[in-house]
């Protein structure tokens, strides 16, 4: 009997070690799923340029340092990789010196302990300053370890986005924010619920992750060399814009300032390349700093945050600034005498009686010329008058109504009321028409640009692993006006700064050296229905395209509710001093031109 049942195990025995099962189960597989292991490869996501290649959002890696204390961990060809307990002080000299780490701590971790299962602790790390290390930081460590063949410590890597500009056109670039796995560890950077080029180019930005397989210790930790690459990662591709920093800058730093003084609800702030459509810098008040989320969660003291980008998504009416349109559309049509005069100060429409901007007091008779000078409510309504449906045909071709398929997140497009007589003449003067920044933006590039509308850009290029960039050059999407129309208008809008007797922008938004065409706008507020009557519940603002005879910029800033100061002088300081740069910028740099 015993001879059996020796027989027996034994010829169980080799069946096993021979064949390699146990019933169903595989050892060979089991071995496998104990000693392999398999991990992704993170693609590195996409960087935001500005126009000249300085990074405006880039991929950061952080690492955190933990050490190896088991002496069961054992690389290839019985290699030690554990701490050994001669190298404890130059370990605590070496994190000291590149991490701050405190020595004290560095050998208090570093002592053999055991948990409250009286488990061996084999894995430690070095408390806050162990984390959120740089490359520089690593690199430094590694390389003094190795040179004195120290064992035992590692990293750890968290993946990070780094905004090194702060609040800098945020709502343009948005932000894309860390995914965490279940352990709170971050495992990838998506831009899905961010907002800005960061969640409209994410699949573009992140890139695909790649696959490994390696082998494992008996702890389960990745055993040094012994990795095979499947499928490589495909990192993201790069984006370049048309922000230019130097210009983005000097914006910022203006409206911080203004915002400060004026306190105003909201500003918006944009300067366009008039013959290309590219925007070179762009802003709002209240602001974001997307590398700590700041201004985006309520705080004390602070503005309420902002979610939206005002440049789409947040229809508005403009209010004078919307004249512009109105004389170009009449002189186009062939609906403007230039020697005709009428009465300002109020008007009749339908039942209702509309006013100039002054309480109906108008400033006597004046022509039409004159009328956009001093932003006459009585003489744009005229003009529509005599119109007839065509001013609405031209408020299409301008391009208002509809999005500027600009493929930025929750771009709106505006609307426009035109269901009486009233509505409609209202239109003529920036008031019952809801549009958007970026609108205003494309329709002013046609007075500009003799009479060729040019789409807003934001991006110069976006790369591609083939080297094959895909640029995004100028990109006309109508001719609204013809161009000497166009010329025209932008010779009737030098009289708002240089007029000293109807001009509303005399001696406010002229610039030395340059002859300026502007028009400034101050909008009536509806809030639920119920028209605004404090004295500054308006939304004020200007355009100046320079120089008159060949525009190279445009500016554009809105300012809603100023609780402090005078308005016109308040935008001025942002939008003056955001041209003058310009030139300066321009005079030694062809880029813009």
């Amino acid at each position: 009997m015993t001879i059996a049942v020796f027989v027996l195990f034994t010829s169980r025995f080799i069946y096993i070690v021979t064949i390699g099962k146990v019933g169903t189960e595989n050892l060979n597989e089991k071995k496998d799923s104990l000693y392999q292991g398999s991990s992704i490869i993170k693609a590195k996501r996409g960087t935001i340029f500005d126009r000249n290649g300085l990074p405006i959002a880039k991929d950061a890696t952080s690492y955190s340092l933990y050490a190896e204390l088991s002496k069961d961990y054992i690389g290839l060809n019985n290699v030690e990789l554990f701490v050994h307990e001669k190298d404890h002080n130059a370990i605590a000299e070496i994190l000291n010196k590149h991490a701050s780490v405190p020595k004290e701590m560095t050998l208090e971790q570093l002592k053999p302990k055991r948990n409250k299962a009286g488990k061996e602790i084999s894995y430690v790390e070095f408390g806050s300053e162990g984390k959120n290390l740089s490359l520089e930081t690593k690199t430094e460590i590694e390389k003094e370890l190795q040179e004195k063949k120290i064992t035992g410590i590692y990293f750890n890597e968290h993946p990070d986005r780094m905004y090194p500009n702060g609040e800098f056109a945020s709502y343009l670039i948005g932000y894309a924010s860390p995914q965490k796995d279940k352990n709170g560890n971050t495992v990838s950077i998506s831009g899905e619920e961010g907002m800005g080029i960061e969640k409209a180019y994410d699949k573009v930005l992140k890139g695909e992750d790649g696959h490994k397989n390696y082998q494992r210790d008996s702890k389960g930790n990745e055993i040094p060399g012994t990795e095979i690459v499947e499928k490589k990662a495909k990192d993201g591709q790069d984006i370049y814009t048309t922000i230019d920093t130097n210009l983005q800058v000097r914006l910022e730093d203006a409206m911080s300032e203004v915002q400060k003084e004026a306190k105003p609800v909201n500003m918006t702030a944009t300067l366009m390349n008039a013959k290309t459509g590219e925007i070179l810098a762009a802003s709002q008040r209240p602001t974001f700093d997307p590398q700590t989320k700041r201004g985006l969660y309520e705080e004390k003291g602070q503005p309420k945050p902002v979610w939206e980008n005002l440049l789409i998504e947040n229809p508005y009416e403009p209010g004078s600034t919307m004249k512009v349109f109105t004389m170009a559309a009449a002189i186009d049509s062939g609906n403007l005498n230039e020697n005709e005069t009428f009465q300002s100060g109020k008007i009749q429409v339908e039942d209702r009686v509309i006013n100039d901007w002054n309480g109906g007091e108008g400033k006597g008779p004046m022509t039409y010329r004159q009328a956009l000078a001093w932003s006459s409510n009585v003489g744009m309504i005229r003009l529509e008058q005599k119109m007839g449906p065509t001013w609405q045909s031209y408020l299409q071709k301008f391009g208002f109504g509809k999005t500027t398929d600009s493929n930025l997140p929750n771009e709106k497009p505006g609307n426009i009321q035109d269901t009486s007589p009233v509505d409609t003449a209202m239109t003529s003067f920036g008031q019952a028409i809801n549009v958007t920044n970026f609108q205003m933006m494309q329709g002013f590039s046609a007075i500009a640009n003799d009479g060729k509308m040019m789409k807003p850009q934001y991006l110069k290029k976006v790369t591609t692993e083939d080297k094959k960039d895909k640029v995004y050059g100028p990109k006309e999407v109508g001719q609204p006006v013809k161009s000497d129309t166009a010329n025209k208008v932008l010779d009737f809008m030098q009289d708002v700064v240089n007029d000293k007797v109807y001009g509303t922008g005399t001696g406010i938004y002229n610039i030395d050296g340059l002859n300026v065409s502007a028009k400034t706008g101050t909008a009536q507020i509806f809030d639920r229905g119920l028209l605004l009557t404090g004295p500054t519940d308006y939304i004020y603002s200007v355009v100046q395209m320079a120089p008159t005879e060949n525009p190279e910029y445009i500016m554009y800033v809105t300012m809603k509710q100023p609780k402090v100061g005078d308005a016109p002088e308040q935008i001025a300081k942002i939008s003056n001093s955001v041209l003058e740069h310009a030139f300066k910028v321009d005079a030694g740099n062809t880029e813009h031109k």
